[in-house]
């Protein structure tokens, strides 16, 4: 995908779960657009695979952050919006993509430990990130919040369970942010269904599939790129879709 207009030039991107996947991708495709990307994921070895990915194409220079969104310490998230504020002085956007799947059973037989995990990641680690990371990104003279949401968050379906409910969770957290930043701020907010993707979690929810049959991350980048530029502030606070979305924008 090229990147021509440099929409996001100058801008500073945080990327969650930037180390696999629709996260990897959609960091590429930001720096590509001009943008310096921080990548952040809880493996160091996936994030410095991303990094070398960006630095061997002489995109902008991207940054590795290391943090796990299981991190119950409030505290942890403070430093981390520190760091950013410290070393970069300014947070135009942030693509929520980080997220785990947990079990695919019946909710009585769901564990526990997982459940508690996966609404860990999936809505208590993005809500505690974005509470400590809004301050600076309002002052941002533009910025988006692009939060990753699922069929399943929009519709329960059987044995999706943590996940399922994560994902409403992260529906109403995204419209909750939205209402509260209407016309009192210059960020925009969205979830973006990315609907099925050629990604590790597609294959461990489906594993029976074919991947050869499921679309690769790159076709719905122009979804990203759009929502986190300047042109979408007309969708703020609405959930969306991305295949739909970069339908529209490709016809």
């Amino acid at each position: 995908m090229s990147n021509e207009a440099k929409i996001l030039d100058g801008r500073v991107i945080l990327v969650t779960g930037a180390g696999y996947g629709i996260g990897r991708t959609a960091a590429q495709t930001y720096a590509r657009a001009g943008a310096t990307v921080i990548l952040l994921g809880r493996t160091q070895e996936a994030l410095n695979d991303t990094y070398d990915l960006i630095e061997a194409e002489g995109l902008p220079q991207p940054a590795v952050l290391p943090f796990d969104l299981e991190e119950k310490d409030e505290s942890q998230y403070q430093q981390l919006a520190q760091v950013i504020a410290d070393n970069f002085g300014r947070l135009d956007g942030v693509l929520l993509n980080a997220g785990v799947l947990g079990q695919r059973t019946p909710l009585d037989n769901y564990h526990w430990d997982t459940w508690q995990k996966v609404m860990q990641i999936n809505v208590n680690g993005q809500f505690v990130l974005m509470k400590h990371l809004l301050p600076l990104l309002n002052e941002a003279p533009d910025a988006a919040v692009i939060f990753t949401s699922s069929s399943v968050g929009r519709e329960g379906r059987a044995y999706w369970g943590a996940y399922s409910v994560s994902k409403f969770a992260t529906e109403g957290l995204m419209q909750v942010m939205a209402e509260e930043l209407e016309n009192t701020s210059n960020v925009r907010v969205y979830s973006l269904n990315p609907g099925g993707t050629r990604t590790s979690m597609r294959a461990a929810a489906y594993p029976a599939e074919n991947p050869a049959n499921v679309p690769e991350a790159e076709s719905i980048m122009p979804a990203y790129l759009y929502l986190m530029g300047p042109d979408s502030a007309a969708l703020h606070g609405q959930a969306l879709d991305a295949r739909a979305l970069t339908g529209e924008l490709t016809a």
